[in-house]
This record gives structure tokens, C-alpha cells and sequence, in this order.
């Protein structure tokens, strides 16, 4: 069994990591870290793991277990890795943006790749430490990533993408609060959103010549759970052949699926699916993405890259059903 420890357990992400690696077959959860909760039982916090689990959080960890994932705050990564060290055998994950960039990918002896199986699954088998894709980057690469890799990106790229409430993480604040959100719609950082910057590296390594604009604009959306795409750019090409393209890229991938028929969000919450569907307007493409944020586009994938790097079937504990109804 994979011992498995997990800092900053508390969280959204922390806690749909522990209710997949409790049902996964080949991991065990070795240690919940969470200074503010040492002692309690996991399920007094994740309260949908009443009864799942004895599971207590802890203030300690272990330093010899197989992998780490760290569900922590952004810049708090860096800190935790420079207080506690760990065995040279022990994997480390990072769900924060703490090393996704190239420039942050070093960090205190360890090198990180960067985790969207889609992209690079060969090196993430082959890597020792992960640094685990933003939601919205996760959503909006895999819009784009066929474009790219045929560089067809010639245009600017203009992107609207909407996240539900736990895309803000636990800590309440004035647009978190229910009064707030409850049917409400707003944008956030426009044009500015920190994930462009892995989504830009990520298309530059595709298509080197890429420079040109994405126009990215965050919503907040009136629900808990799931990122609706919508990215557009002129395209030359037909639909069949755009659909085509698509559906190549994406052949082997485990979790990507290109559909013929216009998505929605319930398709995809609860799941680490990742949908895709191609429209042709005149001159322009249209690809639309549907994830859940705190699997697809955390947890999950965190999982999945896990599962790469011990050498697991890639679906091993990820087999999880969208809930429609």
C-alpha cells in the first residue's frame, strides 16, 4: 500500500483527496496534518466522512511515507517544505501554484513537473515531485491544448470561464458568504487571473512561436461545484476537421472525452471528467470545457498523477460517477 500523508487537511481539496484515497485500493492515508484541528476526528470537519472513517488530524508528520500531498494555501508550500523534511525517497505533490511556473519548479533540492497528464504523462511517470495544475488552467489548456500542438493558435484567444463557490476556498469572505452569492453573478481579476501564466507556458512549450493575447475573464457562479469554459479564436479549418483534431489529441486519454452534443456542468460534477465539445461559427472555434473543480481540477488529478507515478492503472480509485440528479 502507498502510505500517504496530507498537509493542510482541513480544506475543500483535503477533503475530496481523503474521501478518494479511502476508497482507493493501492493507498493508505498515513497522516492528516492540520495544526488547527490536531486531535479531532477528520469527519468533524469533513462531514460527509461521518462514519467513513477514525481518521484524527495530527500535528506531526511522517517523514518516511511514500508521498505528500500539500492541500495548503498558496505560498504556504514553499514554508512547510523548508519546516519539515522529508525522506529523499518520498514523493511530494503540490495542489497550490507554488511550483508550477518554470522559474518556481526548483525548490530546496527537488525538482517539480508540472502535472496535466494530458500534456506530459510520459514525465510525470518518470517525475518525483508534482506540482498539481491550477482549476482553471486545467479547464482552459485542455480547450486549447490541440490547437496548440498544431499551431493553429495565430489569433488572440478569448476566454469566459465560470467557477463555482468552493473555487474560493474555505476561508469566508464577503463574496463567499450565501446572502452574497446566492443569485449573484460577478467577475474577478480580469485579464489577470494567476493561472495564465502556466496556461502560457504550457502553450509556448506546444507551439513556440505563441504570443499572442489571452483575454481571460473569471466569473463567480451562483452554485458550489464545477468550471464552464467557453474559449474562442479564428480557425480556418471545417468543423469535421476541427472535431477531428480534437478527437486525435485526446484518443488516449483517460479522463478527456470530446463530445458531439453541447455540455453542461452536470455531466462532470463529482467526477474527474473532463468534457469537451468543438462549434464553428463563420471564421471562429468555439470549444467549450465542463470539469469540477476540486476533482478534475484538483483532488482527482492529484490522484491521477499519484496513480502515473507508482505505476498504477490511471483510473485505479477515480472511477466516480457524475451526480445528474
Amino acid at each position: 500500500m502507498i502510505q500517504v500523508g496530507i498537509a493542510g487537511s482541513a480544506g475543500y481539496t483535503a477533503g475530496e483527496l481523503i474521501r478518494i484515497l479511502l476508497n482507493h485500493p493501492k493507498a493508505e492515508i498515513n497522516f492528516a496534518y492540520s495544526t488547527s484541528n490536531a486531535g479531532n476526528l477528520v469527519s468533524s470537519i469533513h462531514q460527509d466522512l461521518e462514519g467513513e472513517t477514525n481518521l484524527t488530524f495530527t500535528d506531526k508528520v511522517n517523514p518516511n511515507v511514500n508521498i505528500v500531498f500539500l492541500c495548503l494555501g498558496h505560498g504556504n508550500s514553499k514554508k512547510f517544505l523548508e519546516a519539515n523534511t522529508f525522506a529523499a525517497h518520498t514523493k511530494v505533490l503540490d495542489l497550490s501554484n507554488d511550483f508550477r511556473l518554470e522559474k518556481d519548479a526548483s525548490f530546496n533540492g527537488r525538482d517539480f513537473v508540472y502535472g496535466l497528464p494530458e500534456f506530459q504523462k510520459q514525465e510525470i511517470i518518470n517525475a518525483h515531485n508534482i506540482a498539481n495544475p491550477g482549476c482553471f488552467a486545467t479547464a482552459i489548456q485542455l480547450a486549447l491544448l490541440p490547437l496548440a500542438n498544431e499551431k493553429l493558435l495565430q489569433n488572440d484567444v478569448h476566454i469566459h470561464a465560470v467557477t463555482g463557490s468552493t473555487g474560493a476556498g474555505q476561508s469566508l469572505s464577503e463574496t463567499s458568504h450565501f446572502t452574497w452569492r446566492n443569485n449573484n453573478f460577478s467577475y474577478y481579476k480580469p485579464f489577470t487571473h494567476q493561472h495564465l501564466g502556466e496556461i502560457s507556458e504550457t502553450l509556448v512549450s506546444l507551439q513556440g512561436a505563441f504570443s499572442e493575447e489571452l483575454n481571460f475573464m473569471p466569473y463567480r457562479g451562483d452554485f458550489t461545484r464545477g468550471i464552464f469554459v467557453t474559449a474562442y479564436t479564428k480557425y480556418e479549418g471545417s468543423l469535421e476537421e476541427a472535431k477531428e483534431l480534437f478527437k486525435t489529441f485526446y484518443k488516449d486519454a483517460v479522463f478527456t472525452t470530446v463530445s458531439d452534443t453541447p455540455l453542461h456542468l452536470k455531466q462532470v460534477v463529482n467526477t474527474n471528467k473532463c468534457l469537451l465539445h468543438v462549434h464553428k461559427h463563420e471564421n471562429k472555434i468555439l470549444i467549450t470545457s465542463c470539469i469540477d473543480n476540486l476533482l478534475k481540477g484538483a483532488s482527482g488529478q492529484a490522484v491521477h498523477n499519484m496513480n502515473l507515478m507508482f505505476g498504477l492503472e490511471e483510473t485505479t480509485g477515480l472511477h466516480l460517477k457524475a451526480s445528474y440528479f
